[in-house]
């Protein structure tokens, strides 16, 4: 006898929920074009990884330790060789900052060398004591002026920011450490709502 939906849909959810279980006792590797997994705490099988992060820019697709060999689609990118072979870890190396994929800026501020400021950039950060935020908060008052936030409803936000930077680390008003850590936070509130927005519009679609 055939099977009704809701069988095949309870079968299909058995099986999904029988594979993310069997993958909490696996760990993955964490070298850049590995995607092995193996149990946690070993035996470690043997590895073939690329020293630096996949670049994409523009249609081209290649490892940054690898420039010369570019693929130009998804399947051509997967069959890239490895430049490197040892073994599996899935232990990170948390002194090393690099970005998990790069992109055009990237490469081209590797090529350029340090973005050069804007006489505006300057003025801001001269303005508030040398510091490195107060030209991007400048920027992004701007920007959200034109996107209909008014500047005063910016200004309030950004003062609530920096009193709460000042009293989570000790900060006086002035301190152009104050305005860095605040660009910093506000950073992160504006990603979360930005997530968030994505998130509901995958719910509504």
């Amino acid at each position: 006898p055939s099977r009704t939906v809701e069988e095949i849909n309870t079968e299909r959810q058995a099986k999904l929920d029988q594979e993310k279980e069997a993958l909490k006792n696996l760990s993955k590797c964490v070298h850049f074009g590995c995607n092995q997994r193996f149990p946690k705490g070993g035996p470690y099988p043997d590895c073939k990884y690329h020293t630096g992060p996949p670049v994409f820019h523009e249609t081209a697709k290649f490892w940054s330790c690898c420039p010369n060999k570019k693929a130009y689609d998804w399947d051509g990118f997967q069959t890239l060789p490895a430049c490197q072979q040892g073994k599996c870890t899935d232990v990170k190396d948390e002194e090393s900052n690099q970005k998990q994929f790069l992109g055009g800026c990237d490469l081209r501020e590797e090529m350029n060398g340090p973005k050069l400021k804007s006489i505006d950039d300057f003025n801001a950060s001269a303005a508030a004591g040398g510091s490195e935020g107060a030209p991007v908060l400048e920027r992004l008052r701007s920007v959200l002026g034109e996107l209909g936030v008014e500047n005063e409803l910016f200004d309030q936000v950004l003062e609530g920011v920096k009193k709460e930077e000042m009293a989570k680390n000790g900060l006086q008003e002035g301190d152009a450490k104050v305005v860095d850590e605040a660009t910093k936070t506000l950073g992160l509130k504006l990603k979360k709502a930005m997530k968030a927005i994505a998130v509901e519009q995958l719910r509504i679609s």
